[in-house]
């Protein structure tokens, strides 16, 4: 099986690279997804043993900052069945679920968070998708090529 990148965005206010290192084993599921595309990677593509680059976004600055694996692959996100979550989803059910998530674990925090400025200004990384106009995904792949670059920018 080849190996496959990801990027997941979260606001630091929401969960930060911080809050994952305080999880207990690194670890947390990746809940609340609720866009299809988004969804489809997480439940169809997204692989144990797959990298995963942490976004901080909606803050200043927007960077990537370190660096999760994908420990269990998609199951459903179990928010869309609790009517007291704001990731409620009423037509959803146990036994048609709609949405899923996965379980990422930190590997390592980098040393130099990777800005959006310098990822816009590194031509390796002129073509991945973070940075591609209206792509508001929260869940993305990345090339290889793109991966080894940033995490050369962020060591």
């Amino acid at each position: 099986m080849i190996k496959k990148y990801w990027l997941i965005k979260s606001e630091p206010e929401v969960f930060s690279i911080q809050d994952l290192n305080k999880s207990t084993n690194k670890t947390t599921f990746w809940d609340g997804v609720r866009n299809y595309q988004a969804r489809n990677f997480i439940r169809d593509e997204m692989k144990k043993g797959d990298g995963v680059l942490f976004y901080h976004s909606n803050t200043e600055p927007n960077s990537i900052v370190g660096v999760c694996e994908v420990v269990k692959e998609g199951y459903p996100d179990h928010t869309q069945f609790d009517s007291k979550s704001i990731h409620y989803f009423p037509s959803s059910s146990p036994e048609n679920p709609v949405w899923f998530m996965v379980d990422i674990k930190l590997q390592r925090i980098f040393n130099t968070p990777v800005t959006l400025d310098n990822i816009k200004k590194n031509s390796i990384l002129k073509k991945m998708r973070l940075i591609q106009r209206g792509n508001r995904l929260s869940v993305m792949p990345v090339e290889k090529e793109e991966w080894d670059e940033i995490i050369k920018m962020g060591s």
